[in-house]
């Protein structure tokens, strides 16, 4: 068998470790003292031998190698690779450059340090990606993001195995790349973002090499006939059916594929989403022109679906972005069904994002390429880095990776999108894992970026109802005078059921997932009891609402202050009334996109306070629903914050029997 070796010397592996072993290292610059690191995604195969490789001067052993195939990998072996460690040595195999430096991630997981020496954790792994396609998706079009920002995403990506970056370069508020023929596109009178704010030539060929340097494929997009305001606005066009449209069009493709090769860049996104309006439609045969043009590039088109019909398209990638995308016949597809960051609260998002089976299938073929993970933050913001802050946007690329490289091999259907499995569900115990390893990786390389999740499998609570409240958002029921076992109202028995675990939970999800009620109004009180060693006053994530960062205040209006959310819930500990936090954009109605977000979410704000006295607490929330509100959910999670980032708060215990 050919093969070509490497072997490092300590001094040589560290310089490489710095740019591509310990590319997650970089991101907190350290490791911390841990003998068995926690692996995200995990391998498909892996078996740990006790051992431990020491980096240790020129007594390092380290061989890289590519060979011409690699034995029991059965799919995508361009991105494979072997990795072998124990006392003496560490041996990487694989196909190719590529497949090195996915291990090469692997390596950078495994390595900590004790007693002021480096050392790799024993083991041997035989993995592969169960999808060709696992990427990451960001918005600029809508809110301008800064190169430096979106490379340290891209650089997250890079370290959890991530191979497609889907920049959204063009929308509404403003077409962000320059273009040399038509510098109006990005003068500041066509954009209503941030005004001027476009990435040049040559910062976009920056991205593109800082990707393609990782193994990364960059993906841009032209949002074309919707979404289309600021091209609109730039050319003075009233409709995309105006006949200046397809020349102007036809002249960007030429110019994007002329800056940067097939090599480097083989997709366009063309969007064809959400053609509303007259304005919008496209004249006859423009699309079919654009992609025509985008295939004699010989670069493969992307569209969306649902989306425009394309007459005699028979080779574009569908990437479904709703519950009515569907693939289409004789096409190939990428999956973005159920992972908009922007409608997903931290923790509830975490679960589904683990539970989805990203193309219905264990893993993907010639047809099924894989999934994208979408960030849509429509809302306007104050700040670049509050779409990083104000969405799940790193506890979600993690699970994302997990899923996407590794595969869900049990087709459990939509039954754990909105609620965990039961803990005699292996499922949950699975979970339980996941949870376990992404919180370390929280820990050890998240220190100074926002990861907002914590640890909720073990909390637990049990429901009752709903009440029929008649429209009577404040009406009150028994249950808050006294906790017993049953009640009956106008003739009917209630009794509490459980346990439903979480420290998010849908009591009907707003997507449909199967959850916990099927009514879609009423009032449902949720109760929990939590252990504490001691008296102590501790944070709290406290939430009725999770806001999305899209749409306005959807479901709005925001509440008043001295509301938690406009349906009116409460939340009692130990029978003392917790207040609602001192909002500071109350009442704001629901179509208030421009106006940015600041505390509407439980992860975005300063923790609620409340007092845990030693022993048990009993917590009881009143979980209304009605009016125009669009998610019945509710999350009560006690926190603590350190050095700006969440963590548990140590010692307590959760039961619904005290």
């Amino acid at each position: 068998m050919k093969s070509r070796s490497v072997i490092f010397k300590l001094w040589k592996f560290t310089v490489v470790a710095v740019s591509f072993f310990f590319l997650l290292q970089n991101l907190h610059g350290r490791t911390n003292n841990v003998d068995v690191p926690a692996l995200i995604p995990m391998p498909q195969q892996i078996f740990r031998n006790n051992q431990s490789f020491k980096i240790d001067g020129n007594k390092t052993r380290i061989i890289q190698r590519i060979v011409s195939s690699l034995p029991n990998v059965p799919i995508n072996q361009d991105e494979a690779y072997i990795l072998k460690i124990n006392a003496d040595s560490l041996v990487l195999q694989a196909k190719t450059q590529k497949g090195l430096f996915r291990g090469q991630q692997t390596i950078s997981q495994l390595t900590f340090t004790k007693v002021g020496k480096q050392f790799v954790a024993g083991c041997t792994i035989t993995d592969w990606p169960a999808f060709q396609i696992r990427g990451f998706m960001q918005d600029v079009g809508r809110n301008f993001m800064s190169v430096a920002l979106l490379k340290e995403q891209i650089d997250v990506m890079a370290a959890y195995k991530f191979n497609v970056f889907h920049l959204h370069l063009t929308d509404n508020p403003g077409w962000r790349l320059e273009s040399k023929k038509y510098p109006e596109l990005h003068v500041a009178s066509s954009m209503s973002r941030r005004p001027g704010m476009y990435y040049s030539q040559e910062d976009f060929l920056e991205l593109v090499n800082y990707c393609n340097d990782r193994f990364i494929t960059l993906v841009p997009e032209f949002d074309i006939p919707g979404h289309c305001e600021a091209f609109r606005r730039a050319f003075a066009i009233d409709s995309m059916s105006d006949q200046r449209v397809k020349p102007i069009l036809l002249d960007l493709i030429d110019e994007l594929c002329n800056l940067v090769p097939k090599e480097k860049m083989p997709y366009l996104h063309l969007g064809t989403d959400e053609v509303w309006s007259k304005h919008e439609r496209p004249a006859d045969g423009l699309l079919e022109a654009v992609v025509e043009r985008v295939k004699s590039h010989n670069r493969e088109v992307i569209v969306w679906s649902p989306g425009q019909h394309i007459e005699n398209d028979t080779t574009s990638i569908t990437q479904l972005w709703s519950s009515a995308g569907k693939p289409k016949d004789g096409h190939r597809y990428i999956d973005s069904r159920l992972n908009y960051l922007n409608h997903l609260d931290p923790l509830a998002g975490v679960v589904q994002l683990y539970f989805d089976r990203i193309c219905g299938a264990a893993h993907g073929d010639s047809m099924r390429l894989g999934g994208i993970l979408c960030c849509w933050n429509d809302n306007n913001v104050n700040d670049e880095y509050d779409i990083i802050r104000q969405n799940p946007v790193y506890p979600g690329m993690l699970t994302y990776s997990e899923t996407s490289w590794k595969g869900q091999s049990v087709d459990f259907g939509e039954n754990y999108l909105a609620k965990l499995p039961y803990p005699e569900n292996p499922l949950y115990k699975e979970f339980q894992n996941f949870e376990e390893r992404l919180t370390e990786h929280r820990d050890r390389y998240f220190q100074d970026k926002p990861f907002p999740y914590v640890k909720q499998s073990e909390i637990v609570w049990k429901m009752i109802g709903p009440f029929e409240s008649r429209g009577d958002l404040n009406q009150s029921f028994p249950v808050e005078s006294s906790i017993r076992e049953n009640y009956i109202i106008d003739g009917k028995k209630f009794s509490w059921t459980g346990s439903n675990y979480g420290g998010t939970i849908h009591i009907r999800h707003f997507f449909g997932f199967p959850s916990l009620f099927s009514e879609k109004q009423g009032t449902v009180y949720a109760t929990t009891n939590i252990w504490s060693p001691k008296d102590q006053k501790v944070g709290c994530w406290i939430g009725f609402q999770d806001w999305s960062r899209s749409g306005g205040r959807r479901g709005g209006p925001f509440p008043q202050q001295g509301q938690w959310h406009t349906t009116n819930p409460k939340v009692w500990v130990n029978g003392e009334m917790i207040n609602p936090p001192v909002w500071k954009n109350p009442g704001l109605a629901e179509k208030t996109e421009e106006i940015p977000f600041s505390d509407e979410n439980y992860f975005s704000r300063k923790p609620t306070k409340i007092n845990l006295k030693k022993g048990w607490n009993t917590v009881l929330l009143k979980v209304p629903q009605g009016g125009t509100s669009w998610k019945w959910m509710f999350t009560f999670v006690p926190v603590r914050i350190e050095n700006n980032q969440v963590k548990e708060i140590e010692g307590l215990r959760f039961s619904v029997n005290k």
